[in-house]
């Protein structure tokens, strides 16, 4: 088979495996490049009013997590994890159920509370949210087709200039080899000219 067919073919049958997972990869990845500006994916993230030394203890931070009526938090097996900001005063509270509350270093008071998208987003954008199995058996491949897809659709387009390139060198070489387009004498008669 022609190589170029085969590219061709590769390339559109390529195309066609992966559009699912693409497509997830693709939109999600839209949302992460954007979830530092939509307060939708990721809180705003506010200031306290210490900055560098906190001023309050595990139990006050507990304690203000538990107040927020929007989430379910009664202890720290309810906490995902703690986000630390002293040169901004605060610390973020994110919890098992996707919310965060962030709370002043300085006062223990609750700033914000908002429904945190962005892990949610971070996990179907690789594969992890839908099954780890799933992450590697289909987003990873996914992932090396579309390199594949990189490659032969930069065949794709680079090889038809190239063809005509060489062609256009190899008539070049062939007309002054031959001399076509130069006056040239005929058995002692006048010159005529070859095109």
């Amino acid at each position: 088979m022609n190589w170029r067919i085969w590219i061709r073919r590769s390339h559109r049958w390529g195309s066609l495996l992966i559009a699912a997972p693409f497509l997830v990869v693709l939109l999600s990845g839209l949302l992460l490049q954007l979830k530092k500006n939509w307060s939708w994916i990721q809180p705003p993230t506010q200031r306290g009013s210490v900055s560098n030394a906190p001023a309050i203890d595990w139990a006050t931070l507990l304690n203000a997590a538990r107040s927020v009526s929007e989430t379910t938090v009664k202890d720290w097996a309810d906490i995902d994890r703690l986000d630390v900001r002293p040169e901004r005063g605060i610390v973020k509270v994110q919890t098992k159920d996707r919310w965060e509350i962030q709370i002043d270093l300085g006062s223990g008071e609750v700033l914000q509370t908002a429904y945190r998208r962005s892990d949610l987003i971070e996990s179907i954008h690789d594969g992890s949210w839908f099954h780890e199995s799933a992450r590697l058996g289909v987003f990873l491949p996914s992932a090396i087709v579309v390199l594949g897809l990189w490659v032969t659709g930069l065949a794709l387009f680079f090889l038809p200039i190239w063809t005509k390139r060489t062609n256009r060198r190899r008539r070049e070489h062939d007309r002054q080899r031959l001399g076509v387009g130069k006056m040239r004498p005929t058995n002692g008669a006048a010159p005529i000219r070859i095109d």
